[in-house]
């Protein structure tokens, strides 16, 4: 504002000095109208400085009242602010005062609860005294005696809470092992899915006609009773078209007889001596198969480093049964669940896979030995040089001793649970089976019996005698004989036939 006054002024004084140098020069006229002019200009000079200081107050006024507005409106929000910290203050202060009270409550009271348990603790101590003065009286204790007797109390009660809670907690521990026990075993089973075959006692050998049937019985059935003596085999040969059933409880025979009936048939050539030429052929082939099936089984199972002797054995088990249950599908199962068993376990799951398949390899020769086929297992395995955790799970498998290893232990229990799967076994089929075993066992027992066949489903009996050994009046004899031990020693329905045949073969080399 200032600045525009001294504006104006500095205009004036300068306006008025042009007009002193202007008008020494000009003439009086020119000097009237020039101080006309002047006066005009300086009015106007005037005006505008007056205006510009008015515009100036103006303007400083209003900034002025504006700069107040705002220091006062400051000033009052800054006095309201300081208002509510001061109430706040004095809120707290109030506040402060209330809690020093009541701390200083609490501090009397506590002084008073003090001074009281004091004089409870000394009424206690006093009590206490006399109370073991008296109890040493009535119990005739001393304080170390009593001191004794408390402690052992309470050692016998620790003890007696200790063994409660190893309990509960061995019982918890059984239970949730059983648990995990039980989900393993679900998932080997699962993830294993064997199929489960019960074998039957006949094999059905499909012929090219119905014509083949006369051929296969023969002149006077000289054909059919030699095919039945040289296999032990009984061939049904009824009504139902182009078959023929072969009946026996023993498997191997009962393939042996397949395979040479197939190969008669196809040959076309049926005839005693043929026969004959061919039952002992499929025999030497039967071994071959059985070899095959043997090295085929541990292949699939990657068991390897086996002897010959036991893939042969192994083989063997293809033609064996176990209540209706094939005995190396059986022992495949096993095998699996065994060594999925000890995946799960983390234990050596090669080892159980390895005892599981051979687990029941002593059934491949328990029908011409004495003994059980977990002990006969575990003593030609042995021979055959297998490791010692093998041969013990074997020989543990049915607790015939006891298992020491957790390998042992996981056999034993995947054959029980390959062989209680409902459908895995069937105790009719096994029943008949030992009876017709049986049979064999008793006739074979007679001096001179070179073999016997158990055939029409148990309801005969054919033994071949040695023609050197057993004459006629003895070959009757020996089927009395045979006839009175099974009365004694079987029960059977019906009767039982005992045909006793001795053959007489004279050879001659013409050269």
């Amino acid at each position: 504002m200032i600045a525009y006054v001294l504006l104006g002024l500095g205009g004036l004084v300068l306006g008025g000095v042009v007009v002193l140098l202007y008008t020494k020069y000009l003439s009086d006229s020119e000097l009237k109208n020039a101080d006309l002019e002047v006066k005009k200009m300086l009015t106007e000079a005037k005006l505008q400085a007056e205006n510009i200081i008015k515009s100036a107050e103006i303007k400083n006024k209003d900034e002025l009242l504006k700069l107040r507005n705002d220091f006062e409106r400051e000033v009052k929000d800054r006095r309201h602010e300081l208002n509510q910290i001061e109430q706040r203050l004095t809120q707290k202060e109030v506040r402060i005062d209330e809690k020093e009270l009541t701390l200083l409550n609490k501090d009397k009271e506590v002084a008073e609860l003090k001074t009281g348990l004091e004089t409870r603790q000394q009424k206690l101590d006093v009590l206490y005294r006399e109370s073991a003065d008296r109890l040493e009286k009535i119990a005739s204790l001393s304080k170390e005696e009593a001191k004794k007797q408390l402690m052992d109390s309470l050692e016998q009660e620790l003890k007696s809470q200790s063994a409660k809670m190893i309990s509960d907690y061995e019982e918890e521990t059984k239970r949730a092992s059983e648990k995990k026990a039980r989900d393993i075993v679900a998932l080997a089973i699962k993830r294993c899915a064997i199929d489960n075959i019960v074998e039957n006692t006949t094999s059905i050998v499909a012929l090219p006609s119905d014509d083949m049937k006369g051929r296969i019985i023969g002149r006077e059935g000289r054909n059919i009773r030699t095919f039945e003596q040289l296999t032990g085999i009984d061939v049904v040969v009824d009504d139902t078209p182009e078959v023929v059933v072969l009946s026996g409880f023993d498997p191997i025979r009962r393939e042996i007889a397949r395979l040479t009936l197939e190969r008669l048939v196809a040959d076309g050539r049926i005839h005693p001596a043929r026969i004959e030429e061919t039952v002992e052929k499929m025999r030497k082939d039967l071994g071959k198969k059985v070899q095959e099936i043997g090295e085929k089984t541990a292949l699939e199972l990657d068991v390897q480093n086996l002897s010959p002797k036991a893939y042969d054995l192994l083989g063997r088990l293809a033609y064996r049964t176990s209540f209706g249950q094939n005995c190396l599908q059986h022992s495949i199962e096993v095998a699996r669940i065994a060594g999925l068993i000890a995946q799960e376990l983390g234990v050596n799951h090669r080892l159980a896979l390895r005892a599981g398949l051979l687990h029941d390899i002593g059934k491949a020769i328990d029908f011409e030995n004495e003994g059980t086929h977990a002990k006969l297992g575990g003593a030609v395995l042995k021979k055959l040089g297998e490791s010692d955790e093998v041969i013990h799970a074997v020989l543990a498998h049915h607790e015939e001793i006891q298992p020491n290893t957790v390998e042992a232990i996981i056999v034993m229990v995947s054959d029980a649970i390959s062989a209680a799967r409902p459908g895995a076994r069937r105790e009719a089929v096994e029943s008949y089976i030992k009876r017709m075993e049986k049979l064999e066992q008793i006739a074979n027992a007679f001096n001179g019996v070179e073999k016997s066949f158990a055939i029409q489903a148990g309801r005969e009996i054919r033994v071949m005698v040695k023609p050197d050994v057993v004459d006629d009046a003895a070959a009757l004899k020996t089927a009395r004989d045979i006839a009175r031990k099974i009365e004694a020693e079987l029960e059977y329905p019906g009767q039982i036939k005992v045909s006793v045949i001795r053959e007489t073969r004279v050879q001659d080399i013409a050269k």
